[in-house]
Parts: C-alpha cells; structure tokens; sequence
C-alpha cells in the first residue's frame, strides 16, 4: 500500500544511533516511537533494517505461550479448564467456533507479518543507502521471513492465498487459494533467493541465515512428500479428504512421489553438508549421565550456568535471546516465563502444559527396549533404566528438582517432586506438595501427576520462577531437525542403511545404543525416535497428520498415572515426606482422565478451519474439508 507515512509496531532503535552496531545490540528490542517518511526509511541503512527487524516481531514467543501446541496432541494435557483446548480436541470446532490457536499460526497475524515483508522486498532492490551487503542481507532476510510465515499458514490450513507485493489502495483484495504444490513452490523459490542473498553473511543469533534457509526448506519438501499431501495416499485413507472436490489445495495431484521425496533429501543433505550439529561424530553411546546433560544442553540453547555452551550449534534459527525482546507482562527480566507456566504448583507455577502417560512410555529401557507394563520389574520402578532424554524432559514423583520456595522449604528439604500420595502410618495418606490435594496452590497441580521439565532453566539460583523469567532461546529450527528429516527421506528411498547411521548419531549423543531395525519395523522406530528427541518443540501435532497417524494420537484419549505409597513392614513414615523405597512400597496405576476433555479424532482435524470472518471478507476462499 503506497502511503506517504509508515507506522512502525516497533522502536526505530537506528533513531537513537548513527551506527548499525547500535541495531545489533538487540535487533528485536524495538517499542513504538513514532512515524517515518517511506522515503526516509529506504534511503538510511539502520532504518531499513529496524523495518526489517519489525517483521521479526511477529515471530512472537514461538512456542513459550502459556498454552502449548504439545496440548493438541500425545505430548501434554492442558490443565487448566475454560481455554479452549477441547473445542479442538473433541473435534467440535467450526469456523464460527474457533478453539485456541497460538498467533504465529493465526491467519490475520501471519498475513499482516507477510505484508510487510512484501513491503521490504519490494523497496529494498531500489534503496538508496549505501552498504549494499546490508542491503542483500536485509533482502535475504525478508525473503526468509516471507517463506516462514507461508510455511506456517500452508502446514495449518493447507493452500493458500498467495500475495507477493503490498496491496494499493482501491484494489480488489479478494484472492482464491493457491494449490498445495503452488503454495511449495512459491515457498521453496522465495527460500532459494534468501539463501542465495544471505551467503557469506555473518547472522547474528535469532536473525535468518543461508543455513536456516536451506533448513526451513527441507522442512517444507519434506512435509510436501508426505503422504497427507499425496492425494491418491490421503483421499485412500480418510473419506473425508475423498469427498473434498478441491483436494489440490492440500494435496499433489500430479508428479511423482519420489521426485519428491528426493528433492528433500537433497535439500535436508545441503546442510548436514554445510555445517555441523552438536555432538553428532560419536561412534559408540556416551554415558547416561553425559546423555541427559547433552540433551539439556541441547533444549537450553547453551544459555544456562549448566549444561555445554558449544550447544548452542545446534540452532539453526531461534528466537532471540535477548532479556528485553517483547517482554511478557513486564514481568522484571523480560524474555518468557515458560517455567512458571508448566512448573510445579509446589514452587508457586502453574502446571500448564504437563506430560501424559503416552508420552512417558514411549521412552525407552536404556538397552533399547519398548517400556512395557506388564513386565513386573519395569512396571514397579516405572522411571528407573529409561532414555537419558526422559529424565532431561520430564519431572516425576520423586525425581530431583530445585530448592523449594522459603514458604515451602520445610515441607520439602529433600527437593524432590510429590506427584502422589503417601502413607502417614495411620491409616490414610499425606498429598504430595505437588498434586491437586496439595496444601500449596492445589488448583495449579497437575492432573497428569507429571510436569515439564524441558526448557526450564534447572540452575538453583533461579528456584522462584515467579520472579525468574527466562531467556532460553526457542528452537524455530535445529540442526538435528533436519537430519530427522534426512532419515525419513532415506527410508523412503530405501536407503535403511544411511537412515541406520544418521539415527544411531543421535542416540549415540543420548546415550542410547545403536539400532538395527528393518523394514517397517525401522519406520516405526525413527518415527519413536522423533517423538522424543523433539517433544515439546511443536512437531509432534503436523507429524501425526503429514503421516495420517492423528487417530492413534489425539485420538487415544489421555493416560495419567496414579501413584500411592504404602509403608513397609515395621517402617514408620519420613516426616517431612521424602522418596525412598526402602521406607515404602510405591504402587504405579495408569488411568484415564477425562477431566477437561474428551479427546476424539475426526478427519476434518488435519486441517484447521479458516475463520468465517476471514470467508465473509474474501469470498474466493474455499473452506477446508469437513467444515
């Protein structure tokens, strides 16, 4: 849109400096200062990039929100009832009755994020400052953004509007979707430039790269192979998307599965050819204990005082790690506040996005085994022998946490988390500080008897996260992503062999031994293998459908455990409470939980609706099938 002024939503911080040093200093620490001339903007370095830094902004949290993605799928049950989590999980939202959606998936958000980087890439190639590296670099970056958020409107709602340039006033703005392949295209071409334009250039932690490019590309391939996006596959296995009469919105129609699949490996091999991971040379499994601080280290960004700072290789393009970046709720250090939102209730957090069975069981003995509930060993000590990762990822009763807040010190000197219920020697049991019957902030305990542990930092000098706010950066995209998306492309292929070695890396860094699985039986055990080393980063929900597997996912309802210790013959209770088997008898009972929800699937869920405000402004679009 030609106007003669442009109102930033962020700070214009090349105001306040003459250099661009003074932008890098924190690239997205940006508040609403004032207007600028469009021809002012373009013709000063530092104002074109605080421009481009805007576009950044609607990045937002990625996935720190207080309500997770994780709770759309067998990861994690939102606890807390009234958000809008089971009018999607019970399969009865509509485009008039939208269930919760975080905004870097909204469809307004990401077109007004689009629009303004049509905006940069339209003035760029004729500014008139003049560092051209800049210029390129900026470009590059536009580029990129533009891709990611069409990427994450295209894996939401499938095909697209696809808008390239900034609309004049007056115009028509009604536009009908693009097909699926169209919507790839479009995305993988914008990615190309980016990469091109960004080569060479040295990108600060959180800004866009030629690597994050390629990586974000094989991203989009990959889920283009996939067999929800194959319209003879998808319309085979769901009669829903059969009955959809423009499935070339959401699907291939034509071409050839392999072609496909091939480009993305090509794309996923371009950058394990072009940089490295973290600790992913290993020839032989590390320890258990190096494997939980590797993985640690790993979903802490390299920002914490423990864990391995050489982590931080393993991003690829992240959320900004700076303390002033869209402060939540000016709360006192900025960054996000992930740690009160999913911790304990037992130190004053809130439990909100906490572990189900599923999950849980799905990690496996440390010999490589399934976990397996009918093995009397393994079901009476459910969290001993697991994957290194578990124990990285997830708090369980009596797992080791931080010091207690003052208040609840005493109750708890051992620091240990109290997900059940224990026997006080006369006759009934005490609740565990961190249960709903706890005597501290009952209504924020978990229902699932579990809590998050990944992403929260484990340092003891942070033990108030009510005071604490993190700066843990948010993985957008990790390298080890994209050598996941390596092996699928592999077993697609054929190739089990080169899908073995690439798995095996990642297990060898967990401290999992090596596996030698064929066949489906290989499929099955990569597709586990995402599941763990991603939890939690907002992949599990666009995997289950990609793979048309979200039935046995969402679909299998919520699995909670119940845990109660009894005291054994001639014990007497520990008084404060502490873990210690040889003081109880712990008995572990998995049970369904309907509490908030009561999860179905139903095949018009593999995609999201488009709002029926958004249909009522533009009447080109075709709804999503089902709706």
């Amino acid at each position: 849109m030609r106007m003669n002024k442009i109102t930033y939503s962020v700070a214009i911080m090349a105001l306040l400096s003459t250099t661009i040093a003074a932008c890098k200093k924190g690239f997205m620490d940006t508040k609403p200062l004032s207007t600028i001339s469009a021809d002012a903007t373009w013709a000063d370095g530092p104002l074109s990039q605080a421009f481009v830094f805007g576009i950044y902004s609607y990045l937002g949290y990625g996935g720190f929100e207080e309500q997770a993605l994780a709770a759309y799928t067998d990861e994690a049950m939102f606890t807390h009832a009234g958000r809008n989590i089971n009018t999607f999980t019970e399969g009865t939202e509509t485009p008039g009755n939208l269930a919760w959606y975080s905004g870097t998936y909204e469809w307004g958000r990401m077109y007004k994020a689009i629009r303004e980087a049509n905006i940069a890439i339209s003035k760029l190639p004729t500014a008139t400052f003049a560092d051209t590296k800049l210029r390129d670099q900026l470009l590059g970056e536009s580029y990129f953004l533009r891709a990611y958020y069409y990427q994450q409107l295209l894996r939401f709602y499938g095909g697209v509007p696809l808008v390239d340039k900034p609309y004049e006033l007056n115009q028509d703005y009604t536009i009908a979707r693009s097909s699926y392949e169209d919507c790839v295209k479009f995305i993988v071409s914008d990615l190309d430039k980016a990469a091109g334009l960004l080569a060479g250039k040295s990108a600060q932690a959180g800004r866009a790269s030629d690597i994050a490019a390629l990586a974000l590309k094989s991203r989009v391939l990959l889920y283009a192979a996939s067999d929800l996006h194959d319209a003879a596959t998808a319309k085979a296995q769901s009669a829903t998307l059969a009955a959809f009469s423009k499935i070339e919105l959401v699907a291939y129609t034509t071409g050839d599965r392999t072609t496909r699949w091939k480009a993305a490996q090509d794309a996923a091999k371009a950058v394990l050819n072009a940089t490295q991971g973290y600790k992913l040379n290993l020839g032989a499994p590390v320890s258990a204990a190096e494997g939980k601080m590797n993985y640690m280290s790993i979903a802490l960004g390299g920002q914490s005082a423990i864990g391995d700072k050489s982590a931080t290789s393993e991003l690829i393009f992240q959320r900004s790690l700076s303390s002033l970046y869209t402060p939540e709720d000016n709360w006192p250090l900025g960054g996000t506040h992930y740690g009160i939102n999913n911790g304990p209730n037992g130190y004053h957090n809130w439990a909100g996005n906490t572990p189900i069975q599923q999950l849980v069981d799905d990690y496996e003995m440390m010999d490589g085994s399934k976990f397996d509930w009918s093995n009397p060993v393994e079901s009476a000590n459910p969290y001993s022998n697991r994957d290194p990762r578990f124990y990285a990822t997830i708090l369980y009763d009596g797992a080791d946490w931080k010091p207690r807040p003052l208040d609840v010190a005493g109750k708890d000197p051992a620091n240990q988390i109290q997900t059940g219920y224990y026997a006080d020697g006369a006759g009934g049991f005490i609740n565990g500080i961190d249960t709903r019957e706890s005597p501290v902030e009952n209504w924020n305990g978990s229902r699932t008897h579990y809590y998050t542990k990944k992403f929260i930092d484990p340092n003891p000098a942070l033990a108030d996260n009510q005071s604490n706010a993190q700066t843990i950066p948010w993985p957008f995209i990790r390298y080890t992503e994209v050598v996941l998306n390596y092996v699928e492309c592999c077993l697609a292929l054929g190739q089990e062999a080169e899908a073995q070695n690439w798995l095996n890396k990642i297990r060898f860094r967990a401290g999992m031994p090596a596996i030698t699985d064929v066949g489906p039986a290989l499929v099955d055990r990569y597709r586990n293998e995402r599941r763990i080393e991603l939890a939690y980063e907002e992949h599990r929900y666009h995997d289950a459908r990609r793979w048309m597997i979200a039935a046995t996912t969402v679909g299998r309802g919520i699995k909670t455990i119940k845990i109660t210790a009894t005291l054994q013959a001639g014990k007497t209770p520990l008084v404060p409470y502490r873990h210690d088997n040889t003081v109880y008898n712990y008995t572990y009972t998995v049970v369904n939980n309907t509490e908030n929800e009561t999860r179905v699937w139903n095949d018009k869920m593999y995609y999201r609706p488009i709002s029926k405000d958004e249909v009522n402004r533009n009447n080109k679009l075709v709804q999503n099938p089902g709706y």
